[in-house]
Formats: C-alpha cells, sequence, structure tokens
C-alpha cells in the first residue's frame, strides 16, 4: 500500500512545513533526502501498476496510459513551482526542454546502448518512429524556439492571443497523433515480434490497479512539488547560477523515471518499437498536454511565461532532434547510435553545471 502511504505524507508535508523548517540544516538535509527517496520508491510503484493496466489494455494503449499519467504528474509540478514564491516565469520551458534532451539524448540513448550491447543489430518501425520524431520536432520548435522571433511581446515571450493559439496547435496535434497512433495507423508502432516483458505484472484486479495508479499519482505530486519548491528555495538562498535550468532538470527527470526505466527495460528484451513508443511518447506528451495546461494556468493568473530557449540550448535542441532522424531514418540501430545520443546528453549535463 505504499500509494496510500505516499498520499498521506504528500498531505502531510506542506502541514508540517513551519516544523520542517525550524530544524537543524543537517537534519532538514536528511528529511528532504528521504522525502526524495520515498518519492523514487513510488514511482517505481506506481510504474508497476500502470504497467500492469498496460498489459490489460494492450499496445498502444498501455503506452498512452504511461504517458498520460507521467504527464500529469509534470504539468502538476511545474505549475507549483510556477506559482511557488516569487513567480518563475522560466521553469516551464525549462522543464520541457530538459524533458525533450532527457529523453532523446539520455533515454534514448541507453535504451540503444543497452539493448544494442545484448541484441547487436534491432529493427524498428520507421513509420511509426518518423511520425513520433515529426510531432516532437514541430511541437519543440512551436513552443521553444518559435518564441524568440515574434514581434509583439519581449524576446521568448508570446503575447496572449499568440499563446492562446500555439497552446491549441500543440493539443490539437497531438491529439490527432493519438488518434492515428491508436486507431489508423497502429500497426506502426507495433514490435514485430511480441516479448514477455512484464507478463507477470498482467496479474490481479485491473480495477485495483488503477486506483493505487491515481493514489500514488496523486502523492507524487504533492510530494514532489514540496521537494521541487524546497530545491528552488535552497538553490536561491546559495545564490546558485542557473536555478531555473536545475529545478527544471530535476522535475524532468523525477517524472520521466517511470517511463525511463520502462524503456529501457522495453529495450533490453528486444522490444525497441515499444521502448521508443514509450520514451519519444513522453516528449510528445509533455509538449502536447503540459505546455497547453500551463498556458492556461498563466493566462488565468497572470503569471508571466518565458518559453524561448537561449542560443546554446537552441542549438542543443536542433543538435539532438537532428541525430534522432539520422538514427533512425535507415530502420535499424547499433550500440554505435545510443553513444552518439549519450555524448550529446553528457554535454546538455555540462552546460547546466557550467554554463
Amino acid at each position: 500500500m505504499v500509494p496510500v502511504a505516499a498520499l498521506f505524507v504528500g498531505i502531510a508535508l506542506p502541514l508540517g512545513h513551519d516544523q520542517l523548517d525550524h530544524l537543524p540544516v543537517p537534519f532538514e538535509l536528511v528529511a528532504s533526502l528521504v522525502i526524495i527517496g520515498f518519492v523514487f520508491w513510488t514511482v517505481f510503484v506506481v510504474l508497476h501498476h500502470a504497467e500492469a493496466i498496460a498489459h490489460r489494455v494492450g499496445e498502444p494503449f498501455g503506452t498512452l496510459v504511461l504517458t498520460t499519467a507521467v504527464t500529469a504528474i509534470e504539468a502538476s509540478v511545474i505549475v507549483s513551482v510556477m506559482l511557488h514564491g516569487t513567480p518563475n516565469p522560466t521553469i516551464a520551458r525549462e522543464s520541457v526542454f530538459s524533458t525533450v534532451m532527457i529523453v532523446c539524448a539520455g533515454v534514448i540513448g541507453l535504451a540503444l546502448l543497452l539493448g544494442g550491447w545484448r541484441h547487436h543489430h534491432r529493427e524498428h518501425k520507421r513509420q511509426g518512429t518518423s511520425a513520433l520524431l515529426a510531432v516532437i520536432m514541430a511541437l519543440s520548435v512551436l513552443v521553444l524556439v518559435l518564441p524568440n522571433y515574434t514581434l509583439r511581446t519581449g524576446p521568448g515571450e508570446f503575447s496572449p492571443l499568440q499563446l492562446m493559439f500555439i497552446s491549441g496547435l500543440c493539443l490539437l496535434l497531438y491529439i490527432g497523433f493519438v488518434i492515428g497512433q491508436t486507431q489508423r495507423y497502429r500497426e506502426d508502432f507495433l514490435d514485430a515480434e511480441a516479448g514477455s516483458i512484464g507478463r507477470h505484472e498482467a496479474s490481479g484486479s485491473p480495477v485495483r490497479s488503477f486506483v493505487l495508479l491515481g493514489i500514488g499519482l496523486v502523492g507524487i505530486v504533492l510530494m514532489a512539488e514540496y521537494v521541487a519548491a524546497t530545491l528552488e528555495t535552497a538553490l536561491e538562498a546559495a545564490h546558485v547560477e542557473q536555478v531555473g535550468a536545475i529545478v527544471g532538470a530535476f522535475v524532468a527527470t523525477l517524472v520521466l523515471l517511470p517511463e525511463t526505466v520502462a524503456a529501457i527495460r522495453a529495450a533490453m528484451h528486444n522490444q525497441l518499437q515499444r521502448s521508443l513508443n514509450i520514451a519519444l511518447g513522453s516528449a510528445c506528451a509533455t509538449i502536447g498536454m503540459a505546455v497547453p495546461i500551463v498556458a492556461l494556468i498563466s493566462l488565468f493568473t497572470g503569471h508571466p511565461l518565458i518559453l524561448g530557449l537561449g542560443p546554446g540550448d537552441t542549438v542543443l535542441l536542433l543538435l539532438a532532434l537532428g541525430v534522432s532522424i539520422v538514427s533512425f531514418g535507415s530502420g535499424r540501430t547499433t550500440v554505435l547510435t545510443g553513444v552518439v545520443h549519450l555524448v550529446i546528453f553528457v554535454a546538455y549535463v555540462l552546460l547546466i553545471a557550467v554554463p
């Protein structure tokens, strides 16, 4: 019953916030580390229930269950941090950018490297992967690059009308992709060979798994909101550079953990297409669903929202997307393909630590 415990902890944290703040610094640090550890534990339990549901409904619906659940977590945490204390207008940008980089460089790199090491040359459905990459590219450029070239507002910002229009386009594009993935072009997103990954997880009542999944997600959201806000406050107090980038990367890493594990697990079981569906689908869902939600909150509350990336981040984004197109263009991948993606990911991490 870890999800239930997570829900109670998530509810108790805001109530005991003042008491935690008065603890000596070493004890407060230990308390924060314990909470983070419990968040990660809960994430793995939630993953178990999400995959149990996924194996009940089959692919690609199972992947959609997981990506939708994780996107709900990310959107909630972004909104919470954005509204916490001093308004943070860049947290949405940093979280979305971090998600795309972690997925297209880190998760894909690990999946191709580890899976390729075990299975050598691996094949995937070019039609499905190309569709995923096309959606990610369109959404990424519209949300993270285009704001730097508009004339109505300051650099990196959309006007309210532009923000509503772009958010609507993102949502419509993602809905169109989901319809294509689940109906007309479903075969393009299925592995040629069915694997045996997680067959034991399909046991148990699907209703119970669904209820515990929902409870666990709420608990993760509440705990992640507290941890992210605490991290932001601590970084600002220490006068650390790149506070927004670090918090955004932390949020993205935290919420992508279930999908990272699921994608790597699928790749290790020679289910490359399922691995790509999970990893790339999470990036699509983050931009297609989380950005419209954050934009709506920004419009209603009046909080500023800066989405445009700086020059260095723009180069990294376009490099990661360009390499992804080349990597999956032939329909086959190798260990070397994964190494290339991981090199880009290391460069991304380096520029967060040493801008």
